[in-house]
């Protein structure tokens, strides 16, 4: 589905007013989206498209960023923690942005028609002849107990589950509900936004008969990295919660089926599950290596110090590009330079044969990848990021003196490769296909976090990474900040300049790709076999 065509009403269009000479914007769309409980992975396919195509994106606080952040670049983005009178001026937001012409996106935690007010805000929108869709969400009342490893349901121990508001009054005089109905049923209960009223609900279950030592499970922030849970009986659950600390927002389950959590928990016995994860790759490069550390039970933190953009003066790499053919060889030590030369190469019209007869080389795994998906394989690739293992690679079979070759890199890019093939004999053309832009300072939240000790892990993916960080921080932060926090490096030489900065290594895979990074990471915590508090 188009977000502008306009048989769905989603895009401005004009009306002619009743005076015939002015106009008015054609009403917009507005999609009831359910984000799931929180892990962001969770959406509806239908429902990320919505978020996709959105002009404007009215976000509940329960929603992920990382979903709010998949609104185009052009959207406008609005959080509405709820409060108690907030309602009608969330109601009014969908109006007043639909009535504008704009594709306005309701992104809700959870499923919107769910305890979500899903239901109120649509027949607002009915009621100003908004057009509308809901676009269902998975609910928290099965999701976050999987999560915990609970199934809801089993077929040896209940087939019903009943769903519940935890809103629930504490004057035992005013309540609408039917507490011996739920006493007496042999389901798994599920109590949403209850945490303060738990020691009314367990009060009121034990007084209408449900056995004392029923199991019950409280689970905070499920299906997030920060999940938890706390296992106990009606008769303790109250005292366990309070010395726990257990907060909103939390879900509790009431039934014999939260006692099959010590063979079924999966979610909270990944290998990073609970580590809080600094990444400080480019924004754009962020994505395998966060994605790769969630997968692990992991929480990345993207600080994003480095920003990838285009040269200044494309003059030298233009002069380079169009004699091609004139070198015996290409250098590329980066996916980023893959990127670069080959967008500039067709910028100009050209494509992959101007390399013919060109021996190409790759420095790392994922930039032989990136050139493979432009299809080229690399002719020479050393076993390391080192300049003299380049050279061994390179002078293998051929004898280096006098060759030509071009090296495409990032302006703040280090001499050691240009120096050690000069050292050999060969002619190096440097030339600049990109910027890396540095960070002057850290993001302020993450500032706070280092200095929190909320941080458990920082991981390195670049040198220019660890000296932006190191300049951002300042050497009293950087030492102050780091205390306590494992380092983790892509390769020996970004580990090099870690070590240089004043920082302590912990961690180097064998191999500079991301995966072989991760699974380093992986293989210390289990080794350590130890979480973090």
């Amino acid at each position: 589905m188009n977000a502008e065509s306009p048989d769905n009403g989603s895009s401005p269009g004009d009306l002619e007013s009743p005076g015939g000479s002015e106009t008015a914007p054609t009403p917009g769309m507005v999609y009831l989206v359910g984000a799931g409980p929180g892990d962001p992975g969770l959406i509806t396919v239908k429902g990320l498209d919505c978020v996709r195509r959105a002009d404007v994106v009215v976000a509940d606080f329960l929603a992920d960023d990382r979903l709010v952040a998949e609104a185009p670049g052009h959207a406008e983005r609005i959080r509405v923690p709820w409060r108690p009178g907030r309602q009608a001026e969330i109601n009014d937001l969908l109006v007043q942005h639909s009535r504008a012409g704009k594709t306005v996106v309701r992104l809700k935690g959870g499923d919107p028609f769910v305890f979500g007010r899903g239901g109120e805000e649509g027949l607002h929108l009915q009621r100003h002849g908004i057009r509308f869709e809901v676009v269902p969400g998975i609910t928290a009342a099965v999701a976050v107990p999987a999560y915990a490893g609970i199934p809801v349901t089993h077929r040896e121990i209940t087939s019903s589950m009943t769903v519940v508001t935890g809103h629930v009054s504490p004057d035992k005089d005013r309540t609408d509900l039917d507490w011996e109905a739920f006493a007496k049923r042999i389901g798994t209960l599920i109590f949403y936004m209850g945490a303060r009223n738990l020691p009314f609900i367990a009060e009121k279950l034990i007084e209408f008969g449900r056995p004392k030592d029923t199991p019950v499970a409280l689970i905070q922030w499920g299906t997030t990295p920060e999940q938890r849970t706390l296992v106990g009986t009606l008769d303790d659950i109250v005292s366990r919660a309070r010395s726990s600390a257990f907060t909103p927002p939390v879900l509790i389950v009431v039934g014999e089926v939260v006692a099959m959590r010590p063979q079924l928990d999966w979610f909270e016995t990944k290998p990073l599950f609970g580590v809080r994860v600094l990444v400080t790759r480019a924004r754009d490069q962020a994505g395998e290596l966060s994605e790769l550390l969630v997968r692990h039970g992991a929480e990345p933190v993207e600080a994003p110090l480095i920003r990838i953009e285009a040269p200044e003066d494309w003059s030298a790499a233009d002069a380079a590009l169009a004699e091609l053919s004139g070198f015996d060889h290409v250098v590329f030590t980066s996916r980023n330079a893959v990127e670069a030369f080959f967008s500039r190469l067709n910028h100009k019209g050209l494509d992959a044969r101007s390399l013919g007869g060109v021996r190409v080389a790759a420095v790392g795994r994922a930039t032989a990848c990136a050139l493979r998906s432009r299809g080229i394989e690399a002719d020479d690739q050393p076993e390391a990021f080192r300049a003299e293992k380049l050279v061994e690679a390179l002078a293998r079979d051929r004898d280096l003196q006098d060759a030509r070759i071009l090296f495409p890199a990032a302006d703040i890019a280090g001499p050691a490769v240009e120096e050690g093939l000069t050292a050999a004999g060969a002619t190096v053309t440097r030339v600049t296909v990109y910027r890396t832009v540095l960070a002057a300072d850290l993001p302020g939240d993450i500032a706070s976090m280092l200095a929190d000790r909320k941080i458990h892990l920082a991981v390195f993916a670049s040198s220019s990474a660890v000296s932006t960080f190191a300049k951002a921080a300042g050497p009293d932060g950087l030492q102050r900040w780091t205390r306590g926090v494992r380092i983790a490096c892509i390769g020996p030489s970004t580990a090099e300049t870690a070590a240089e900065a004043g920082l302590s290594v912990d961690i180097v895979p064998g191999e500079a790709t991301i995966p072989a990074l991760v699974d380093a990471i992986v293989r210390d915590r289990l080794t350590a076999g130890e979480r973090p508090a």
